[in-house]
């Protein structure tokens, strides 16, 4: 995060150069009719020395401004966008070191190609405002493009995973047992567990718990299965024994207002994943579910009851390990979740290795695929409910093989229903590229058991003429291809001479 002084000094320098270049005066003109040393009005401009109030008024007379302009944040129409961007609350908070960004590296960029850096910045600034993108937004984003940076895998938060089991002599101690959890945080860190007062809360009835500092008492609300206790109380673990101070104290971020909490609730729950999933353990798993002959949904759903975890925590700590020991670095997260008619689905999160896969969010109010199996597996949850088979997961794999392209994914779904309104399904899903890597890996990827359908991203911008499960006209096709037809129809009347 850069600092507030910095940022001033950045603005301060930001103007001098800018204007200095606008008079068409080199380094050694401003300095001479400012009184000032070469090296003294080259460290101004990068960012590094804010002048004395003296010093300001005889730089700010040698380019033809006032006092005022120089040390306030109005500046020309061509200036501006750069200063909001740097008193922003989004540049004072976000991590730029994280991304291989310095403050220098920021500076140079701004103040050698101010009007083309003004430009793309104005374009900005005008996306976020017309399709009202919040900061969280934009955090969020950056959050994935970090995962992504890192493979999705940590080394760090790995090595202090193993740093706490062996601290805390767990070596054998899987799967975890609440009992175990809430011993660690009692033991530990002197913090006890109520599952009470949550529940007398009507506002919290939903929320499934929050830590309170002064008390050093962490709530959790009934209703919740082993395995999801487990990774809140795994997450209160990792905020305590890395010691993050900045963070969230309920389970999820009510307001996402620093990048930086955003961050540190990520390192918390990857921890927690990490701990509840022994890296060693989990892999020599992956190997032996990968090399049957046949899919296995059971086999699969297998793995959550030895560990004692979710389908969106088994399924994330795939997206960490597959890509460092199995090189599979092709792949996506999503979640999905319907109404309770079946009528519409949405994407809650997703994560995308490598490159941006398709199935991906949109905010086109457009209808998702509905040969999907993520979709598919939520329809086949209700079905069974409703047959009072009584079912509360269901697995379910296809290779998707995206139609016109060649790109196909192994994609292996979890459907459950939600917490807190059974009536709706929430499904998670991972997909693989299918390549020569993966083919190696999964021997079942040939299996008769195994599906392939042909999928699109969204029914609106789908050609696939005998969709039997298509729920909106292909209108974004259709006017693709006008345009299409448009064009060509111009080229034929340039054959005209």
């Amino acid at each position: 995060m850069i600092e507030q002084q910095a940022i001033i000094k950045m603005i301060f320098g930001f103007k001098a150069k800018y204007l200095r270049q606008q008079k068409g005066l080199s380094l050694e003109e401003l300095a001479e009719r400012a009184g000032l040393s070469k090296s003294y009005l080259h460290d101004i401009e990068k960012g590094k020395k804010y002048p004395k109030v003296d010093k300001i008024n005889t730089l700010a007379a040698a380019l033809g401004v006032d006092y005022d302009f120089m040390v306030s944040t109005r500046a020309s129409k061509k200036l501006q966008p750069v200063i909001d961007l740097l008193t922003s609350d989004f540049v004072k908070e976000f991590p730029l070191e994280l991304f291989g960004i310095s403050p220098e590296n920021l500076f140079e960029l701004f103040s050698n190609t101010p009007d083309k850096v003004n430009a793309f910045i104005s374009t900005i600034f005008k996306i976020t405002r017309n399709y009202q993108v919040q900061r969280e937004h934009l955090y969020m984003a950056a959050l994935r493009s970090y995962q992504d940076m890192y493979d999705n895998y940590f080394e760090e938060l790995e090595t202090a995973v193993q740093r706490f089991r062996t601290d805390y002599k767990l070596e054998e101690a899987l799967p975890f047992t609440t009992t175990i959890l809430e011993r660690l945080l009692k033991q530990h860190f002197g913090i006890r567990v109520d599952r009470e007062a949550m529940g007398r809360e009507k506002e919290l009835r939903r929320t499934r718990s929050f830590y309170s500092e002064p008390g050093k008492v962490f709530f959790l609300n009934k209703g919740l299965s082993s395995a999801q206790a487990n990774f809140l109380l795994g997450r209160e673990l990792a905020f305590q024994y890395l010691n993050i101070q900045e963070r969230p104290y309920f389970t999820r971020i009510v307001e996402a207002d620093s990048f930086e909490r955003l961050l540190n609730n990520f390192k918390a729950s990857y921890f927690s994943v990490a701990l509840l999933m022994e890296e060693g353990r989990m892999v020599e798993d992956i190997r032996a579910f990968a090399q049957q002959a046949d899919w296995a949904p059971n086999g699969f759903l297998a793995l959550l009851e030895r560990y004692d975890v979710t389908p969106e925590m088994l399924l994330q700590r795939l997206t960490n390990l597959l890509p460092r020991h199995f090189g599979i670095k092709d792949l996506f997260f999503i979640r999905m979740v319907s109404d309770e008619g079946l009528s519409n689905f949405r994407m809650t999160k997703e994560l995308h290795l490598s490159q941006l896969h398709n199935p991906y969010a949109n905010e086109l109010n457009e209808h998702y695929c509905r040969r999907w199996v993520s979709v598919n597996v939520i329809k086949e949850l209700k079905a069974r409910q409703l047959s009072s088979n009584g079912d509360t997961l269901i697995a379910n794999a296809q290779v998707s093989h995206y139609w016109q392209t060649e790109n196909r994914y192994l994609c292996i779904s979890v459907a459950k229903s939600d917490l807190y309104e059974p009536s709706r399904g929430v499904s998670v899903t991972i997909g693989l590229m299918v390549n020569e890597k993966l083919q190696q890996l999964f021997r079942f990827l040939n299996s008769p058991s195994l599906n392939t359908r042909l999928v699109h991203t969204t029914c609106e911008r789908c050609g696939i003429s005998d969709c039997e499960a298509r729920a909106a006209a292909p209108l974004a096709l259709e006017w693709q291809r006008r345009q299409e037809r448009i064009l060509a129809a111009g080229k034929r009347l340039e054959a005209f001479r």
